[in-house]
């Protein structure tokens, strides 16, 4: 799309999230309006919005530019002193108005100001001579309308259909919670596999049936501290349900709590709009081993077996035996095509300390750990795509986790950077580099690693990583006395690279694998230990040989190495289905159980908030909500609709806490009132509410600072 028009399609979207935000608080200031009216209370004014009036209306003068206070207020006072002419008889008390300022709205009644509890009225129409019930009423009118409008929005939107990813497992990140996860009853049905699978079907999320795949994110982030999901699948070749209990760990990129698992995926390639984005995205597929396949082609078969989702393709390369895989496809278009495809050798995958509370995934065989280096994107600090760093501050020639770790300790400093890059003539030579570091320890560039491009070596990570129950990383050494990779006891020096392995020349990590696996063969067979002959040449060109000894179970760990996809399954669209109400009856139900789950989400993140499984800058103030309802807006009007079905609910939970500004307080205070006989003092409610006013100002300018800040990147 082009940059005129995509500008043009988001500030459509802006304004169609901004005029439904509106509409919500709209929904919510009429039920404080229509209940203010049927208790008797004299309403000043119903306004959308704040500051300044934009433009008003009041019967009996008309629609003005601007507010018609000062007009009405000099009428009314003239018409009390007589003066010959003047008369108010046909007038409103009620001013209707649009302010400058569209974030938000309010009711002023007679002697009810939120912000000014002293502002108190002796009239019979004022708020203070209601009946404190009748005024529970009108405090709580708002909150219930919202409510109500988001019950209405979601039986709307259930009756449309939503398009939403199916309760499945995509797939589970190696060392994840969800990999680590043994079935309560996995011996009860022969499952001896830990870990949830590609493909499970999830049937219960604690004991609730899911509508989505959201519905375990949601359960899984606001879990509390150590305390496990109790998911429900059913596997295909499975008899019986399995069951397990997984407790999540926190993020180390959202920061969140997750069991570490992605959605399932579909049979179809994703797709760009444009003929330009087309064409990068055929790049990117033919480097991730899909040459020629068009973007937006749907896979049919993996070998001989008929795919219907990702997870059918992945497990056609794991038992591929190393073998080509013949992909057979269709385009967009209808046209029919075969692409045989070579699989990559499995590495090892742990996790190591990177700093800061956060632990990386890494590749290695054995503990042989490839080199990190420039993926993609860096244009803008020098690096370039296939760089490969032979230092990184004070590392030399680090591992991922090791280059991630010194980049995160250099955060709002500069950094020194040495890069291997290959010049024209094929030859690498080395480029000094300054970059700098974000706040939040990043650099810019997309991280990859060395172990298909050659067998250049890191150090082995010294320690690998659990997680705690506040999911920050842990020396695994010093809690599960994990021992030092193998690697370690003959890669004692960055920069090493494998020449050859008992005599056979390798070109790259999995090369270098294939090659051990065959040295160690008859020692695998007759379950016994070896000793291989290695060849390393160092960063200057010179030869070094070195006997690795591997014991039983190091040879056994190398042979249980397999084959899998030379591409992820994020090169696949997420599978989506509709969900869709059977009956309006159906509808209904599905809307009031949405409603309510939403609400309880809700409370639970204030939970969460306090034990620190939600940070303050997971929260979104009005910055971030209209940027996410840009985007969610995107995704089609029956989505925006959704969206502002979150929204209602969250605005009447919010207004509800127990805070003196909003309505939640003031109901406290009429509790009050109704069992003492008699107001809270003046002075208590106008420290309660200054309290209140500091608190959400506060947090406004957080979440707000919080939400210009990731807008911007910075």
């Amino acid at each position: 799309m082009p940059p005129l028009l995509n500008l043009l399609s988001t500030l459509f979207d802006l304004a169609l999230v901004i005029l439904g935000f509106g509409f919500i608080v709209f929904v919510h200031e009429l039920g404080h309006f229509l209940a203010a009216r049927w208790a008797g209370i004299r309403v000043l004014a119903f306004a959308l919005g704040f500051g300044p009036a934009a433009l008003s209306y009041r019967k009996g003068m008309g629609w003005t530019r601007g507010s018609t206070e000062a007009k009405y207020l000099a009428m009314k006072s003239a018409a009390q002193r007589g003066v010959p002419g003047v008369a108010v008889d046909g007038l409103s008390p009620t001013e209707y108005r649009l302010n400058w300022l569209p974030f938000g709205g309010y009711v002023k009644m007679l002697g009810q100001e939120d912000a000014n509890p002293g502002a108190v009225s002796d009239a019979p129409d004022s708020y203070q001579r209601c009946p404190a019930g009748k005024r529970m009423v009108v405090i709580s009118a708002g909150v219930i309308m919202n409510v109500i409008l988001a019950a209405a929005l979601f039986v709307i939107v259930f009756m449309a259909g939503l398009k939403a990813m199916p309760p499945k497992i995509g797939d589970a990140a190696p060392g994840s919670p969800a990999a680590r996860a043994v079935a309560l009853n996995a011996a009860d049905l022969g499952v001896r596999e830990p870990g949830l699978a590609p493909g499970d079907e999830i049937v219960r999320i604690n004991g609730r049936t899911p509508n989505s795949f959201q519905d375990l994110v949601m359960a899984s982030s606001l879990s509390g501290l150590g305390e496990p999901v109790v998911i429900e699948v059913r596997r295909e070749g499975i008899t019986g349900t399995l069951t397990f209990a997984v407790t999540p760990e926190s993020s180390s990129t959202s920061g969140l709590r997750e069991i570490g698992v992605e959605p399932a995926r579909s049979a179809t390639i994703v797709d760009a709009r444009s003929p330009d984005d087309r064409a990068k995205l055929a790049d990117l597929l033919a480097a991730a081993g899909l040459p020629g396949l068009e973007p937006g082609s749907t896979i049919l078969r993996a070998g001989p077996r008929a795919v219907r989702g990702a997870g059918d393709v992945m497990h056609a390369f794991r038992d591929s035996a190393g073998a080509p895989v013949e992909i057979a496809y269709t385009t967009t278009d209808g046209r029919d095509g075969l692409l045989a495809v070579r699989p990559r050798a499995e590495l090892d995958e742990s996790l190591a300390p990177m700093g800061k509370g956060a632990a990386a995934p890494f590749e290695h065989v054995l503990g042989l750990t490839p080199v990190m280096m420039v993926a993609g994107d860096g244009a803008k600090q020098g690096l370039a795509k296939g760089d490969i760093f032979a230092r990184i501050g004070a590392i030399e020639y680090p591992s991922l986790p090791a280059g991630m770790a010194e980049i995160r300790a250099h955060a709002r400093r500069p950094l020194d950077l040495t890069v291997l890059r290959r010049g024209d003539d094929g030859t690498l030579r080395e480029v000094t580099l300054k970059a700098e570091v974000s706040g939040d320890g990043r650099v810019g560039f997309i991280a990859g690693t060395t172990a298909d491009l050659g067998a250049l070596l890191a150090l082995p990570p010294s320690i690998l990583t659990t997680a705690d129950a506040r999911g920050q990383a842990s020396s695994a050494g010093a809690n599960d006395q994990t021992k030092a990779l193998p690697a370690s006891r003959v890669v004692r020096t960055p920069g090493l690279t494998i020449e050859s392995v008992a005599g056979t020349p390798v070109s790259d990590l999995g090369h270098a694998r294939e090659a051990l696996k065959d040295v160690t063969r008859a020692a695998f067979a007759a379950g016994q230990g070896a000793v291989v002959p290695m060849r390393f040449r160092g960063p200057r060109g010179e030869s070094s040989d070195a006997e690795w000894s591997l014991s039983t179970d190091e040879v056994a760990t190398l042979h249980a190495l397999g084959w899998r996809a030379p591409f992820s399954q994020g090169v696949f669209e997420m599978e989506e289905f509709l969900l869709r109400a059977s009956s309006p009856f159906s509808a209904v139900s599905l809307g009031i159980a949405e409603t309510h789950r939403v609400m309880m989400s809700t409370y639970a993140t204030f939970a969460r908030l306090f034990d620190g499984g939600v940070k303050i800058e997971h929260l979104k103030g009005p910055v971030g909500i209209a940027h996410f309802g840009t985007l969610i807006a995107e995704r089609g009007f029956v989505w925006l609709l959704f969206f502002m079905g979150l929204i209602s609910v969250n605005l009447a939970v919010i207004n509800f806490l127990p805070l003196p500004i909003v309505d939640g307080g003031q109901f406290l205070f009429l509790v009050y009132e109704a069992i003492r006989g008699r107001p809270a003092p003046i002075a208590f409610q106008n420290w309660a509410t200054l309290a209140g006013l500091v608190l959400i100002g506060s947090l406004f300018l957080i979440v707000t600072f919080n939400d210009l800040r990731n807008l911007l990147g910075l």
